[in-house]
């Protein structure tokens, strides 16, 4: 079933407290049909570093945990996100960064398919943070729909709250990435409005193998912060 244009979906990922796996969760019915929009970025050139742009993940010495373990994420041709700001110069503030890009290009990975057994969402995501994203990604499964287009996130400012704890709070620009109809290939594009801007508040743990998982995520739709204008 593919999801109605007409219906929007206003929250990435909801915040619940059960812990399925990824293929219990990929059976789960949506609650409504959704319209999955919005992923894109603005109209200018993306900042950070090459390593940064496009599909690529960040560069394994910036990570807590260069190990060969970490698994290879890959997005489709068609679905380029961009992290902006990922050298502060501050190695363990860079670790974060890192590993917070590589959590939400898991994410769409497994929303796209190229992740089809969720083992990099399971790999950076725990607690909430996992249920909210199996969530998102078995709302998509139920309205047959995958991602395209782009994204952008910028303004992203950790704050450490201990040795293995710490904040990320990050803007992401949506208005130029859209939901497309896996049988059809039918692109769902929706306008550009301030909803096209997503404020995303989340907590990190550093678990016993140095990787900074994601373990609460809190969106908000529409951030004054996060648009480019205030109407």
């Amino acid at each position: 079933m593919s999801a109605p244009p007409e219906a929007v979906a206003d929250l990435r990922e909801p915040t619940v407290n059960r812990r399925p796996t990824i293929l219990t969760a990929l059976a789960l019915t949506a609650a409504a049909a959704l319209t999955l929009s919005a992923c894109g970025s603005d109209d200018g050139e993306a900042g950070g570093t090459e390593a940064e742009r496009g599909n690529k993940p960040a560069s394994p010495s910036t990570s807590a945990d260069p190990s060969p373990d970490r698994p290879e994420i890959e997005l489709p041709a068609d679905l380029k996100l961009t992290f902006e700001g990922g050298e502060t110069g501050d190695p363990v503030k860079d670790a974060i960064l890192a590993d917070n890009a590589e959590r939400m290009r898991a994410v769409d990975a497994a929303i796209t398919g190229t992740d089809p057994e969720g083992k990099a969402l399971a790999f950076y995501n725990t607690g909430k943070a996992l249920q909210a994203a199996l969530d998102w990604v078995a709302q998509f499964e139920e309205a047959g729909a995958t991602l395209t287009g782009e994204t952008r996130y910028y303004d992203r400012e950790v704050t450490i709250k201990g040795e293995d704890s710490a904040t990320l709070i990050f803007c992401a620009d949506e208005s130029k990435g859209f939901s497309k109809d896996k049988k059809t290939d039918e692109v769902h594009k929706t306008p550009v409005t301030e909803n096209s801007y997503v404020l995303y508040s989340t907590r990190l743990d550093r678990n016993t193998d140095g990787v900074w998982q994601t373990s609460q995520i809190v969106s908000t739709r529409g951030a004054a912060q996060c648009r480019p204008w205030i109407p």
